[in-house]
C-alpha cells in the first residue's frame, strides 16, 4: 500500500498559494500601486492614508496589505499562523523592508525589547 502524504493548507495560504501560481503578475501590479500610494515618513515607514491599516482584496480574498505585500514579494505563501513583523513597530506600514514573517512568539519578544530598552516608557 503506497502512503500519501497529507499537508494542511488553511483557505487564505490556499488562496495566496493560488495568486502566487495563476495570477501573480496581476498581483505585483496591486502591490506596485499600494507601495505608490503611501507618504514616506522620517524613520523610512511607508504609510497608507487610512486611519487603521491596509486591507488589499484580491480573488475575493482580503488580507491586511501589509501581508499580501509581503507573500507576493517573496512568493510564498504562509499560514494564517504565522505573522508578519514589523521591525518599525508601525502597523500602518507597509515597507517591505519593515517586514519579515515570524511567529507569534517572535512578535511578542520584539515588544518587550521594545518596551524594556526604553522606547515606551508607559510599558516599563
Amino acid at each position: 500500500m503506497k502512503h500519501q502524504v497529507f499537508y494542511f493548507e488553511d483557505p487564505a495560504e490556499a488562496a495566496m498559494s493560488n495568486i502566487l501560481a495563476n495570477h501573480r503578475v496581476e498581483a505585483e501590479a496591486k502591490v506596485a500601486a499600494l507601495l505608490a500610494n503611501t507618504e514616506k515618513t522620517e524613520g523610512g515607514c511607508l504609510v497608507t492614508p487610512t486611519a487603521t491599516y491596509s486591507k488589499t482584496q484580491m480573488r475575493g480574498r482580503q488580507w491586511p496589505s501589509y501581508r499580501f505585500i509581503l507573500s507576493v514579494l517573496e512568493r510564498v505563501s504562509m499560514p494564517e499562523a504565522i505573522v508578519v513583523r514589523h521591525k518599525c513597530h508601525n502597523r500602518l506600514c507597509i515597507n517591505p523592508q519593515h517586514l519579515q514573517f515570524g511567529t507569534q512568539a517572535d512578535n511578542k519578544r520584539d515588544d518587550v525589547a521594545r518596551w524594556a530598552n526604553g522606547i515606551d516608557y508607559d510599558y516599563l
